[in-house]
C-alpha cells in the first residue's frame, strides 16, 4: 500500500479512531472507522471462556493485525483507550504473534456499550493458555474508543 493512500470517509457514526504512527488515515493524521469500514476489513470469530461471562462465548471482529497492516502502523506498543479513559497498553508482538481481534460482537449480537461494546480487545484465551493469565486480562480493554501507535 502507498502512504499516500488514504482511508474512506465514515458514512455512520464513528466508533474508533486510530492515531500515532499510522501511514493510512482519513482525517487529518488520525483514521476514523465506522462500524460497516471496521467489518469490511474482514471479520474472523472464535469461541472461548473468560473472566467476564459465565462460560464459553463466541467473539466476532477483526484481527487487530489486519486493521494494523491496513493502516501501516509502526511502532511498538498500541495503547487502547476506552470511553471512560482507562488504557492498556498491548504490545505490537502480541498483535503480529498472537490470535487478539478488535470485537464487535459476542454471541451474534453486536455489543452495546452497557456490555463491554461496541468494540473489545479479546484474546483467544481457550487456544493460547499463555495468554490466560491477569497480564492478558489487562490488556484485553472494552468500550474501545481509541487506538494510539507509539
Amino acid at each position: 500500500m502507498a502512504s499516500a493512500e488514504t482511508l474512506p470517509e465514515p458514512t455512520e457514526k464513528p466508533i474508533l479512531v486510530v492515531s500515532g504512527q499510522i501511514g493510512v488515515t482519513n482525517r487529518g493524521g488520525e483514521a476514523v472507522f465506522d462500524r460497516p469500514m471496521l467489518e469490511a476489513l474482514g471479520m474472523v470469530s472464535f469461541t472461548t471462556a473468560t473472566p467476564w461471562y459465565k462460560g464459553k462465548v463466541t467473539f466476532e471482529g477483526v484481527p487487530l493485525a489486519r486493521l494494523m497492516e491496513r493502516l501501516e502502523a509502526r511502532g511498538e506498543t498500541l495503547t487502547a483507550t476506552a470511553l471512560n479513559d482507562y488504557t492498556g497498553e498491548i504490545p505490537m508482538d502480541d498483535v503480529r504473534n498472537r490470535k487478539v481481534i478488535l470485537a464487535l460482537k459476542r454471541d451474534g449480537a453486536y455489543m452495546p456499550v452497557s456490555d463491554k461494546g461496541p468494540l473489545f480487545i479479546v484474546y483467544d484465551f481457550d487456544h493460547d493458555p499463555e495468554a490466560n493469565r491477569q497480564k492478558y486480562f489487562g490488556r484485553s480493554v472494552w468500550q474501545v474508543a481509541r487506538l494510539t501507535i507509539k
